[in-house]
């Protein structure tokens, strides 16, 4: 972890289990089975046990669930990004938008960052969790307010249109995500 993200990390502490948990009941709540909404959340639980398998693996099983986990971001990361984010300014949350896509920029680099480290050492563990609490903090922010607020300002048509759109960009990535 560079001295910045020690500084930010220290200055801006992650949000609790139980603020994390809430928000997450309360987006449930406002997702209907099957919607792009229930289909994200369903992504996020995926993400954070990827996330933790990762960081159970021994180092010889890293490669192969680094490369599990960086599937499942960029499929679910693309989704969002050519469907939710665009919708999200289109409800007048450019801002949100602008800063989720820079988040989901950044945790790309940071993972093939990730990659060039040796998964035995420390630096992979520190990098790992670096990353790992950065998407955790983006899953909050969606859960919380973004995406539970487009989901609730979107027209019916809209979030039928998004939930169709949604599984189409994310079954781009469904094979590699079997493998």
């Amino acid at each position: 972890m560079s001295f910045l993200d020690k500084v930010v990390a220290a200055v801006t502490p992650p949000e609790s289990e139980e603020d994390r948990a809430a928000a997450r009941h309360n987006a449930r709540q406002t997702a209907t089975p099957g919607d792009w909404l229930s289909q994200a959340l369903d992504h996020h639980e995926q993400i954070e046990a990827a996330f933790e398998a990762l960081r159970r693996a021994v180092p010889v099983a890293r490669p192969a669930a680094q490369k599990q986990l960086a599937t499942l971001l960029t499929g679910h990361s693309n989704a969002e990004e050519a469907v939710l984010y665009p919708g999200m300014a289109g409800v007048g949350e450019k801002g949100a938008a602008g800063m989720a896509y820079e988040e989901q920029a950044m945790a790309k680099v940071q993972m093939a960052l990730l990659e060039t480290l040796d998964p035995s050492t420390q630096d992979y563990d520190d990098k790992l969790e670096h990353i790992r609490g950065a998407v955790t903090h983006h899953i909050y922010q969606e859960e919380s307010h973004w995406l539970v607020e487009l989901h609730g300002r979107a027209s019916e048509a809209d979030n039928a249109r998004m939930t169709a759109r949604y599984a189409e960009e994310i079954a781009r990535y469904e094979c590699g995500m079997m493998t």
